[in-house]
């Protein structure tokens, strides 16, 4: 990337280098410390002053001409934006750590399409002073009605052996806070705090409709496999400071784990599943994805299997094309289009809609 052709901002040389004092307050800008200026409130031609991010990538690049910069993706609950450190920055990126906290000014410009910030002040942030809630995005359903909806769920399932397959995972103290605050992904659908829940919740309402409209379905396996389906992920992703892969996610993913989850388990318990229904729903976890290019080691070769996986694959689609839809409507409201997303290999529609959608 070339370097900007115009700057709006004198360059300085400490950055809130030690001694230099309290950022300076922009023209239109609140001071450090008083309105928190989230992603989600930048827009081009903005100048921040005092704004906080978590910083979830750093590299050190050169311009064609030769000159150093620093290239930094910031994020805090309500979104991501890219930030470029064209001054000093070989000197200064020491103070921008990969999961570490920064305050920065500058001025928001656009790029390919999309936002970013030009840095002429930074400093590192300690993590003591910083609300680690204003930095991961979380589902905006409430947990208590998403909890109370699942335990309606596991309930209705018929089946005694599978209802206390169910109920041995939820009702496991170490495996339920992990589950209802996992995200669904590290990125593209659900990536959220609670996304996992809330997730496997809509995939559930999916596979119940079908099975009222599909007599053939075993509505007790389906939605047991609807509920268990992604459960790998509690294992397969972390979320402290960003979310990421753990190691064992890594090597061996959420398909393979919940699988091996759900073994082992049925194994502790007295009256485990019997082994023909077993092994329905390890193939449904195994084979979830579909295909083999998604990650799927099978492909869904039972009725309920198949079912499971169009239900996943749907709300996953459609919770990627709500949140794309939403975010760039914020971002550039006059926009009739979205930026091209790779994910879905498409550009969106946002056209213009009226209160009667």
């Amino acid at each position: 990337m070339s370097r900007p052709s115009s700057r709006t901002e004198p360059p300085t040389s400490s950055l809130f280098g030690e001694g230099a004092g309290p950022a300076p307050v922009h023209e239109g800008q609140a001071p450090s410390g008083s309105a928190r200026v989230f992603v989600s409130d930048l827009r081009k031609d903005q100048r921040v002053a005092g704004a906080v991010f978590l910083v979830i990538s750093k590299s050190l690049r050169s311009t064609q001409s030769g000159n150093a910069f620093l290239a930094l993706e910031l994020r805090d609950r309500t979104g991501r934006i890219q930030a470029r450190l064209w001054d000093n920055a070989e000197a200064l990126q020491s103070l921008a750590v990969l999961d570490g906290f920064v305050r920065l000014g500058g001025h928001v410009s656009e790029y390919g399409g999309l936002l970013q910030v030009n840095i002429n002040e930074l400093e590192a942030v300690a993590v003591e002073s910083v609300d680690l809630a204003d930095f991961l995005p979380a589902s905006t359903r409430d947990p208590g009605t998403m909890e109370a909806e699942l335990r309606g769920l596991v309930a209705g399932i018929v089946s005694a052996p599978l209802r206390t397959l169910a109920e041995s995972f939820f009702g496991d103290p170490e495996f339920w806070p992990l589950f209802r605050r996992c995200p669904a992904a590290k990125q593209i659908h659900h990536a959220v705090l609670g996304g996992l829940l809330e997730h496997s919740l809509a995939v559930a309402g999916l596979c119940l409709d079908m099975a009222g409209r599909y007599p053939p379905l075993d509505r007790d396996l389906l939605l047991t496999g609807a509920l268990l389906h992604d459960m790998g992920k509690v294992r397969e992703l972390s979320w402290t400071r960003r979310f990421d892969y753990t190691d064992e996610g890594q090597l061996i993913g959420h398909v393979v784990l919940g699988a091996e989850m759900v073994s082992e388990r049925a194994a502790k318990l007295t009256s485990p599943p019997d082994p023909e229904t077993l092994l329905r729903l390890r193939h449904m976890i195994l084979s979830h994805h579909g295909q083999y290019e998604w990650g799927s080691p099978k492909r869904p070769m039972t009725l309920e299997a198949v079912a499971l996986h169009y239900a996943d694959d749907l709300d996953g689609k459609l919770n990627t094309v709500e949140d794309t839809l939403r975010t760039e409507g914020e971002r550039d409201p006059d926009s009739r289009w979205t930026p091209y997303h790779r994910t879905l290999d498409r550009y969106l529609y946002k056209g213009s809609r009226g209160d009667g959608r």
